[in-house]
């Protein structure tokens, strides 16, 4: 590795920390500064809306005087995975490269090849189902990869918390459902005249009060969603 390529690529990690890319992230692994592990997030109105792509560029020594390889992980429906893309700011074309593009160009440059449907060394054809249910699964799929956790904790947080809800929500349906099903039965109780709809409401099981281990573990859910969504802002 040189120093200028070593000198340029801490100026864009300096300059996307303070100027971030909208729907980007990318950053270096400490260990080795030529390897930078990126995340797309697809955005509203597309098939990725909702999906969380996470992939590497691989820069050679001379960089910036040569491209970078490209690579995606995360199952996706457009490009093929852990194989490098044919792009024209990857390193399949050298020969249209330009040294003043950088991190933020390329990935914004992958992801409107991403949006577009033209073919590619590396690409596939899919559904827009396909990508929407590829856009579902993507957390889910990137949290197995320890430098995705180690790189984009926020994220690696954002799972657990929506795995929680995922867990709470048919526990909080059934119990609303069981709770309304028992107001009805006091309802026609009462209608059947006042002193036995009294002794029927006495006699009725009170609904059960959420436990309090329920209750502490939605806080915690509501924490874990408000700080992920302030550490996106």
């Amino acid at each position: 590795m040189s120093d200028m390529s070593a000198r340029r690529l801490r100026h864009e990690a300096m300059a996307l920390q303070k100027n971030p890319v909208e729907n980007i992230q990318a950053l270096p692994l400490e260990t080795n500064i030529l390897e930078w592990h990126y995340v797309i997030t697809g955005t509203k109105g597309t098939p990725f809306e909702g999906g969380y792509y996470h992939g590497l560029l691989r820069f050679p020594a001379e960089y910036p005087l040569k491209p970078p390889s490209i690579l995606m992980y995360t199952p996706n429906g457009r490009f093929a995975t852990n194989r490098r893309l044919c792009l024209s700011n990857s390193d399949f074309h050298p020969e249209s490269w330009n040294p003043v593009w950088g991190v933020s160009t390329i990935l914004m440059g992958l992801y409107s090849f991403m949006l577009d449907t033209a073919p590619t060394l590396g690409s596939v054809t899919t559904s827009a189902a396909a990508k929407r249910k590829f856009a579902e699964e993507s957390l889910a799929f990137n949290v197995r990869d320890k430098n995705f956790c180690a790189l984009f904790p926020e994220l690696a947080d954002l799972h657990v918390a929506l795995e929680l809800q995922k867990q709470l929500e048919p526990r909080a349906a059934k119990k609303a459902a069981a709770n309304g099903s028992g107001g009805g039965g006091g309802g026609a109780a009462a209608g059947g005249g006042g002193a036995g709809a009294t002794a029927a409401t006495a006699a009725a099981p009170r609904a059960e009060e959420p436990g309090g281990l329920t209750v502490f573990v939605c806080l915690i859910v509501i924490m874990g969603v408000l700080a992920v969504i302030l550490r996106l802002g």
